[in-house]
C-alpha cells in the first residue's frame, strides 16, 4: 500500500480508479440523520475537555519559547497515557530533546517505546519508498494524533515556498491531508511573524495556512517565560475553529481571539528530571490576564500628552497598533475609570499592570 495523495481511497490495490469525484456525492446517510458534528476528543484540558479533532488538520502557532512543542507533547503524553499511537515527524530537531521532554513529564520509557514513533525525514514524501514507509506506518498503527514540527523547514524539503499560497495548498495535498484521511488529528507547529502588532491570527507565511483548516488553529501567547527553575505561562488562544465545537467552551480575547486555556509549565522542582505540564482550563480570577495592559499603558500615554482629549478616531490614527486592540484598550481604560467617556481625557494617572499582554 501507498500513500499516493489525499485521493488514495479512490484508487484500489491495482491503481484503478474506484471513485470519481466529478460526480454527485450520496446524501442518502447525512439526510437520514446519521451525520453528527465533529467533536474534538484528542488530547485534555485539566478539565478533560478535548483540544483536536480526530480526521482533521490544525496547527499551533507561537513565537521561540511560546510553548507549542510542549503543548503538542502533554497532548501525545495524554493519548499514549490512553493507550494510542502517536506519530511525531520532526524536520527540524533531534530525538533527543523531544524524547527528553516525554520522560520529564513522566511518560514511563516503555510506553514511549511501544507508543511513541518519531521521523526525522530528510527526503520529501514525493519518494516512493517515504510514501510506502508512512502509510505502512499509518495503517498498522492507526495512531490517534500526528505532530508535523518545523513547517517552514518541512515545506523547503519539497522544494516549497512558505510565503506562497499555492505552495501551502501543495504542501497540504502532499502530507496533512493524507495523513488525516487515515483518522489521525494532524497538528503542524508554526511560527508567528515576528511583529505582535501585524500578528493578527495568523502563522508566519501563506494565508492559505489558516484558510485550508478543517481543524482548529491555537495561538500561544506567553506571559511568564518557560526555563529551568520556573514556572513558565502561555495562554491558548483559539484563532479559528472550524467545526465549532471549542470555541463555545472558550471566552472572549482581543483581537478576534477566543482564550481556551493555559499551557503551564512548572520546572521549579530541583530535580530536573520531574517537569509538570498542563493545560488548564480558563480561570475566573485570571481573565485581568488577558486584557490589553501594553496598549492601555500606549493611549494612556497618548491623552496623557494630548490633555484637552482626543476623539475614538483621532487615537486610532495616532496610537501604534490595531484599530481593535485600541478600540477594546479604550474600553478597559473607560470601564475602570481612568479615560472620560466622550471626549477622551484622562481623569487620574494610568499605573500600568504586570503580566498583560496583548
Amino acid at each position: 500500500m501507498s500513500l499516493h495523495s489525499v485521493d488514495a481511497d479512490r484508487y484500489d490495490e491495482d491503481g484503478v480508479l474506484t471513485r470519481r469525484t466529478w460526480q454527485p456525492v450520496d446524501l442518502a446517510e447525512v439526510l437520514a440523520g446519521k451525520w453528527q458534528a465533529p467533536t474534538a476528543t484528542i488530547g485534555r484540558r485539566s478539565d478533560g475537555r478535548g483540544l483536536f479533532y480526530p480526521g482533521k488538520a490544525h496547527t499551533i502557532a507561537s513565537e521561540s519559547e511560546g510553548g507549542k512543542t510542549w503543548l503538542a507533547l502533554i497532548a501525545a503524553a495524554d493519548e499514549m497515557a490512553a493507550g494510542h499511537h502517536v506519530g511525531y515527524i520532526d524536520f527540524e530537531d533531534a530525538e533527543g530533546p523531544v524524547v527528553w521532554r516525554l520522560l520529564t513529564l513522566g511518560v514511563p520509557p516503555e510506553v514511549i517505546a511501544e507508543r511513541f514513533h518519531y521521523f526525522r525525514p530528510e527526503e520529501a514524501i514525493t519518494d516512493a519508498l517515504a510514501r510506502i514507509d508512512l502509510a505502512g506506518f499509518m495503517s498498522s498503527r492507526a495512531p490517534t494524533l500526528v505532530i508535523l514540527d518545523g513547517i517552514t523547514e518541512g515545506m523547503t524539503l519539497h522544494g516549497l515556498d512558505p510565503l506562497n499560497n499555492k505552495d501551502a495548498a501543495m504542501f497540504g495535498r502532499l502530507l496533512v491531508r493524507p495523513l488525516t484521511s487515515y483518522g489521525a488529528a494532524v497538528v503542524s507547529l508554526d511560527h508567528v511573524t515576528k511583529s505582535a502588532e501585524g500578528r493578527g491570527r495568523y502563522a508566519i507565511g501563506a494565508v492559505h495556512k489558516l484558510n485550508a483548516l478543517d481543524g482548529a488553529a491555537y495561538v500561544l501567547e506567553n506571559r511568564s517565560k518557560f526555563g529551568r527553575g520556573l514556572v513558565g505561562r502561555s495562554s491558548v488562544l483559539i484563532a479559528k475553529d472550524r467545526p465549532g465545537d471549542l470555541r463555545k467552551d472558550a471566552r472572549p480575547a482581543s483581537g478576534g481571539l477566543h482564550w481556551f486555556a493555559d499551557l503551564v509549565i512548572d520546572a521549579s522542582d530541583p530535580d530536573e528530571s520531574c517537569i509538570v505540564g498542563e493545560v488548564r482550563a480558563p480561570e475566573d480570577g485570571a481573565r485581568e490576564a488577558h486584557r490589553p495592559t501594553m496598549m492601555m499603558q500606549r493611549v494612556a500615554d497618548t491623552l496623557t500628552e494630548h490633555p484637552q482629549g482626543l476623539a475614538q478616531r483621532v487615537l486610532c490614527d495616532v496610537v501604534t497598533g490595531k484599530t481593535e486592540t485600541i478600540r477594546t484598550a479604550l474600553s478597559h481604560l473607560i470601564a475602570d475609570g481612568y479615560v472620560s467617556p466622550t471626549p477622551h481625557r484622562l481623569v487620574k494617572p494610568y499605573p500600568g499592570e504586570n503580566g498583560g499582554q496583548e
